[in-house]
């Protein structure tokens, strides 16, 4: 296990997330050529969700950050 600092931390998880959602961009024009309205609409739901998913991690860290505690609550606002 790597041992890093909060900050550290921080900025690898906002790192990686930000890798994914540029990564899933990538992944749309394919989709297209898939030609079968049914799945297209499932892949597209689903990277939809992952891309939310994705900017609630990121916002916990930034509100971790910002030192507002982000045990206090299961809020995904900042």
């Amino acid at each position: 296990m790597i041992k890093m600092d909060r900050a550290e931390a921080s900025e690898k998880i906002k790192s990686h997330c930000a890798t994914i959602a540029q990564e899933m961009m990538h992944v749309n024009p394919a989709v297209n050529a898939l030609d079968d309205e049914e799945t297209q609409t499932a892949i597209y739901e689903a990277s939809y969700e992952l891309t939310k998913q994705l900017e609630i991690i990121k916002k916990r860290v930034i509100k971790l950050e910002r030192g507002s505690g982000a045990s206090a609550d299961e809020s995904t606002e900042l």
